[in-house]
């Protein structure tokens, strides 16, 4: 079963991650050049490793994206996946539940959208929504039609047992589990804001309700640590990404995925003495002028 590539993002498994340890910032914050280099260089062999991944079929990878607003979801899994063959990965984003998902378990619309064997399934958001935003907004419980009444800690610890459960599960069956969240500041996030309406290109993702959401933002990042720290295990580890400068954090995630997919030791599969010969024959028919 896959364990966790180890580095200096990784949230450790034993309960002792504390947010506000955690920087938002990384130390090491590459120049335009350099960085555009690294990250070609790594999108190439992000792109060889998902052909052997599809080749051996034994694996398939799930990437799993959470942040607070304006943190660099969308832009960082666009900048990492740029040179992946579309065909082998699948990229899928949760917000508001709808009426069928909510006549279901908390994890049957992620469940549903899992990547088959050979290819990377993205989530932007995921079933921690259920834990981040529900835990913030206990009231949305109340359209989730449970069958029983329990006391709110409870739940929330009902519901992280059936997430380490779940993930268990996909490890168990093949599944290499890597769960980011986009560790932004607040003064960032403010920034990020403001861009989005001082340029026209980008008003349409602005919307009062993230105002709303990151007054609550002591709540959020209580809810953060408390899922991080009940969720990081060897088999889904979380790593938690600065993300105040996006260039470095699209490389520490590209990062990540590489080494996590060379851990694999993914090879193409063996050719065999029969079919090496029916090569040989197949070559020599197609050598034949026509």
């Amino acid at each position: 079963m896959f364990e966790a590539v180890k580095t200096s993002c990784l949230v450790p498994f034993n309960n002792d991650f504390k947010l506000s340890e955690a920087s938002t910032l990384n130390e090491a914050v590459p120049d335009k050049k350099n960085y555009k280099k690294r990250l070609e260089k790594l999108v190439d062999e992000l792109d060889d490793l998902q052909r052997r991944l599809y080749a051996s079929d034994k694996h398939s990878v799930l990437l799993v994206f959470q942040a607070m607003d304006a943190a660099g979801k969308d832009s960082t899994i666009r900048a990492v996946m740029s040179g992946v063959d579309p065909a082998g990965c699948q990229v899928f984003s949760f917000k508001q539940p709808s009426s069928e998902d909510l006549d279901h378990d908390f994890l049957w619309r992620t469940a549903k959208c899992l990547p088959q064997r050979g290819r990377i399934g993205i989530f932007n958001r995921s079933y921690y929504e259920e834990v981040l935003v529900v835990r913030v907004h206990p009231e949305y419980l109340a359209g989730q039609k449970l069958p029983y009444h329990v006391d709110l800690d409870e739940l929330w610890q009902q519901r992280y047992e059936s997430i380490r459960d779940h993930e268990k599960h996909l490890a168990r069956n093949g599944t290499v589990v890597l769960k980011f969240w986009l560790n932004v500041s607040r003064n960032e996030q403010r920034k990020r804001f403001l861009s989005r309406l001082d340029d026209q290109r980008k008003n349409w993702k602005f919307s009062s309700g993230d105002v709303d959401e990151s007054g609550l933002w002591k709540d959020y990042m209580n809810a953060y640590e408390q899922a991080l720290n009940a969720t990081s295990r060897p088999w889904a580890p979380w790593y938690a990404i600065p993300a105040d400068d996006k260039p470095s954090a699209r490389l520490q995630v590209a990062e990540t995925i590489v080494e996590s997919l060379k851990s694999l030791n993914l090879e193409y599969p063996e050719v065999s003495e029969e079919h090496l010969k029916e090569i040989g024959e197949m070559r020599k028919l197609l050598e034949k002028p026509v």
